[in-house]
Order: C-alpha cells, then sequence, then structure tokens
C-alpha cells in the first residue's frame, strides 16, 4: 500500500476488521478513528485532539511515541529485526531479564519473556503446574482464581478469570480444576473508598475453606490482580494480599500476582508486590514494560521455582514451552528505553506524586448525576454510574461517548468509567480530564 492507509478508508475496509472487544456494528456506523499520538494525547482523524485518559490500555505511561523509544526501535530494526529463543538469543534479551528482575527488587528471579498478559498468565498456570511435577507433587494441578477477576483471554487465562461475559461462551473449552475465591467488592462497606478500603481482610479466608474441600496436596497455585483494573478498579482490603500470602505459604501454594497492569509504576512503586509489601512465587507482567510499543510480556520467577526444573541430562528441554516471537528484539529494545526513560526521569516518582492529585478531583465528583460509587488507588481510579433500567452497559457507555466529545478518551466496562492517565501528565491535565468527565455525566443524566 502506498500512501497515507486511512485515505479514502470506506465501508469495505471498516467491514473487514473484526475487532476485539468492540461494539462492531455500531463502531462500523460511527466510526472513530485515531490517527496519531503524541505524548498524552491522540489526534482523531477530525482532526480534534483528546486526552488520554487511561494511557492507551494501562500500558502508555511515558505518554505516545516518546523519542528515546522511538529511535531504539528504529535502530533496532536496521540492526536486528528478530533473532530466534529457542536455542539461540540475542545479547540484549538477556540484559534486559536481569535489568526487570533488579527493577521488581527480585535480583535472583528468572524472567520468561512473552508477548502478552494473556500469553504471560497461561505461562505462569503452567509453570505453576509443572513446577509442583517437577518436585514430585503432581497430584497439585488445581488453580484457585477470583470472582471479577481478568488475567487475559487464552483458555488458561478465562478458566481462572472471574468476568462472566469472557467466559460463558466458551465453557467446553475452559481447564478442568479451577475453583474462585470471592470477589473483594461490597459498596456497602466500601462505598467512596479513598485507597485501601478497612473492610474486607477476612474475604482471603475464603481460600482456607477451598483448602478444606479440595486438600491442599490437589492445589498447585492462587492466582489475583493485586488491584483488579479491568473489571473496574477494585481495590483490596487492608491486610487481605498478606492473608492470601500466609495462607498459601502454610499449605505450600503458589501465589502468583497478575501485575499486567500495575507493573511498572502504575501505584507509584515499581511493582504491586512493592506496593503492597506482599512478595508472590510468580509476577506477570506486560503493558508497560516497554510502554506497548512493541508486543512483550513475561513471567517473574522465583530462584527456587526455576532450580526446580533444572534437573535431568542438560541438553533436554526442562520446559516445554515458548513463543515465536519471546523476546523479540524490537519488543526488548523498547523495554530497555521504556526502563531507562522511567528510572532517570523518575516517572515512578511522578506517577506517585501525581496519584493524590487524581483522587482529590475524582472524589470530588461524588454527588453527580449518576455517580453510584468511586474508588482510587494509585494512578487508577473508577466511577461506578447508575445503569439504564434494562439496558446493561448503556449509561457507562453513553458517558464515554460525551467524554471524548469534550476532549477525554476514559475506558468504560460493564456500568464503570476509569480514568489511569500517563505518568507524563501534568496536575492540570488530571483535573482537567476529571472535569470533562463531570461535564459528561451531566449531559448523560
Amino acid at each position: 500500500m502506498i500512501g497515507d492507509p486511512t485515505a479514502g478508508l470506506g465501508e469495505p475496509a471498516l467491514r473487514a476488521w473484526w475487532m476485539p472487544f468492540t461494539h462492531n456494528r455500531h463502531f462500523k456506523a460511527h466510526p472513530r478513528l485515531i490517527t496519531s499520538g503524541k505524548g498524552a494525547y491522540y489526534t482523531l482523524a477530525d482532526g480534534h485532539r483528546v486526552f488520554d485518559g487511561l494511557s492507551g490500555l494501562w500500558c502508555c505511561p511515558l505518554g505516545h511515541s516518546p523519542d528515546r523509544v522511538v529511535q531504539a526501535v528504529q535502530r533496532q530494526v536496521a540492526t536486528l529485526d528478530f533473532s530466534p529463543s529457542f536455542q539461540m538469543g540475542h545479547p540484549a534479551a538477556f540484559s534486559l531479564a536481569e535489568r526487570i528482575a533488579r527493577f521488581a527488587g527480585r535480583p535472583n528471579d528468572r524472567v520468561f519473556f512473552v508477548n502478552s498478559g494473556s500469553e504471560a498468565v497461561d505461562t505462569a498456570l503452567k509453570i505453576a503446574v509443572a513446577y509442583h511435577r517437577a518436585r514430585g507433587e503432581s497430584s497439585r494441578t488445581r488453580i484457585i482464581g477470583r470472582e471479577r477477576g481478568y488475567h487475559g483471554v487464552g483458555m488458561g487465562g478465562i478458566s481462572v478469570g472471574g468476568i462472566v461475559s469472557n467466559r460463558k461462551m466458551f465453557a467446553p473449552l475452559m481447564i478442568p480444576g479451577v475453583d474462585h475465591l470471592p470477589h473483594t467488592f461490597d459498596p456497602a462497606q466500601m462505598g467512596y473508598s479513598r485507597g485501601q478500603p478497612e473492610w474486607g481482610a477476612h474475604l482471603a479466608d475464603e481460600l482456607e475453606r477451598l483448602v478444606t474441600l479440595h486438600d491442599a496436596s490437589n492445589i498447585a497455585a492462587v492466582i489475583v490482580e493485586p488491584m483488579q483494573g479491568s473489571t473496574g478498579v477494585i481495590v483490596p482490603p487492608r491486610g487481605y494480599l498478606k492473608r492470601l500470602r500466609e495462607i498459601c505459604t502454610r499449605h505450600g501454594i503458589l501465589l502468583i500476582f497478575d501485575e499486567v497492569i500495575t507493573g511498572f509504576g502504575r501505584l507509584g512503586t515499581p511493582f504491586a508486590a512493592d506496593f503492597f509489601d506482599v512478595q508472590p512465587d510468580l509476577i506477570t507482567f506486560a503493558k508497560a514494560v516497554n510502554n506497548a510499543a512493541v508486543p512483550l510480556g513475561g513471567v517473574l520467577a522465583s530462584e527456587s521455582i526455576y532450580d526446580a526444573f533444572m534437573s535431568g541430562p542438560e541438553h533436554l528441554i526442562e520446559f516445554f514451552h515458548g513463543y515465536t516471537y519471546s523476546a523479540h528484539p524490537l519488543g526488548v529494545a523498547a523495554a530497555h528505553a521504556t526502563l531507562d526513560e522511567l528510572l532517570e526521569q523518575r516517572l515512578i516518582d511522578r506517577a506517585a506524586h501525581l496519584a493524590p492529585v487524581l483522587e482529590e478531583a475524582i472524589h470530588s465528583l461524588r454527588g453527580e448525576p449518576l455517580v453510584a460509587d468511586i474508588r482510587n488507588l494509585g494512578l487508577a481510579a473508577a466511577v461506578d454510574v447508575t445503569p439504564v433500567p434494562g439496558k446493561p452497559a448503556l449509561r457507562a457507555f453513553q458517558v464515554f461517548e460525551q467524554a471524548l466529545s469534550r476532549g477525554l478518551l476514559p475506558r468504560f466496562t460493564g456500568e464503570t468509567i476509569a480514568l489511569a492517565p500517563p505518568f507524563i501528565s501534568t496536575e492540570d491535565e488530571v483535573r482537567n480530564a476529571v472535569e470533562i468527565l463531570r461535564a459528561a455525566l451531566r449531559a448523560a443524566a
């Protein structure tokens, strides 16, 4: 194709792409096309600039097209466009793994690279089950997820996930031997919480009930998002995650933190494990690892987990798993540049600085039309809206449309509007985003 690929974009082209997590019929009747992005803003096909209120999809803390990342990818594609990761490796992948482990405060961990959060979750689940088998406890195959959890769209991820719409059509394909903890959101106890709710740590004790039901000898791992993002910024109660860690340790169960959203600074610390002072056995990551310039993700695994696999003849593969694009050179180059920028510009400190700005601004919406609840943690916040009777998800969509028309791109899911601005945002931009949301709520009422 020569020239502008968006020029003359008509119905045949719009028809060809079956879009993900999108109301395709409505979108193609009313297309909203992004043509460029720079800094904290997108430019739409009609020329309007909109503030990126969710950092892409939680994945662009540096904003869009940061010079350092752009230049790193350009240099890399001209030097080494692809390198096989089966029985071969390229130097930058090894140095990136070491940097990420050190960045996470887990310098002895091993990093298994993948291409997305979904792949990271399925990889972590496979590692967990295979780890117990390698140790001679092959009966440990059951995985415990959580209601309202989002762990990507792989078959493992939707099996341990707890969002009904992601599961209901695929039941015959989901993995067996999965159970779920209850979610931790009770609006009667937690309504309008600022940060972590004080109520709810006891909900972790449901894990003890599941251990009694299934016996610890059959349970491989528990997987949770430290902060549940895609379901609407559900914040864990104080002490909840520590209690999960204690129960898992007591029963020899691995604890997996899905940090695809919280990893690389969203809560004002490198990982949510740091924020909550709870160390899991496995951590999944993706999204912000390289500012989403090129698909990349991974799993951080403790040294003891890795060592359990390192047995048998040295010429044999220890873990039969991987992807063609694992540690893709372009993704790795973008990740090195992203880490450089995060660290040198102290952008995680900046996210921590902006967090109370967002908190004050978002909670000022209490009492506005349609507002049913408000939550926040770190540089992330959510507003629940009152639904249109008999028409689920319509109200949030209406608020989204109003916000977009006024210059803000938020995230809507179910009856929730979420904000998670780029770390490079200014205080005024964060406050203005909330004011646009205020106007959108009033217009949609």
